[in-house]
């Protein structure tokens, strides 16, 4: 919610990492999305970490489902799914989620960490702990 613009741009990498540090700071907080470039701090800081570690077609299908659906961290709608994404979503088992879980085993020690390799593990937690 605070790196998309109205206009389908976004604010500079600076005024994200402003934002982001003043949230870290404060008591309690959620962040949703793989920032990669900002995942070590935010590591750093947390003590929960919840990892959705879905197939690829899972996500795929995933973010295929958005497409038209106003959703409330993007101040638009999208129209189609954009081929770089999916290209980004594509690559992800290999080009992030190693550093991901080599973040996790860094930073994990004495955090809460749920890894979950279904939507049927994510629903299972949220039915017995919400």
């Amino acid at each position: 919610m605070i790196w998309h613009l109205s206009d389908r741009t976004s604010i500079s990498r600076e005024e994200f990492d402003k934002k982001l540090a003043e949230i870290l700071k404060t008591e309690s907080w959620i962040i949703d999305g793989n920032y990669g470039r900002t995942i070590e701090m935010r590591m750093k800081y947390c003590d929960t970490v919840f990892l959705l570690d879905y197939p690829l077609d899972v996500c795929l299908e995933g973010v295929r489902s958005r497409v038209g659906v106003q959703r409330e961290e993007i101040p638009w709608v999208e129209e189609e799914l954009d081929e770089e994404f999916r290209q980004w979503i594509m690559d992800f088992p290999k080009t992030q989620l190693p550093q991901i879980y080599q973040l996790l085993e860094q930073y994990g020690k004495g955090k809460e960490i749920h890894i979950f390799r279904s939507r049927e593990d994510a629903d299972r937690y949220l039915e017995t702990n919400i």
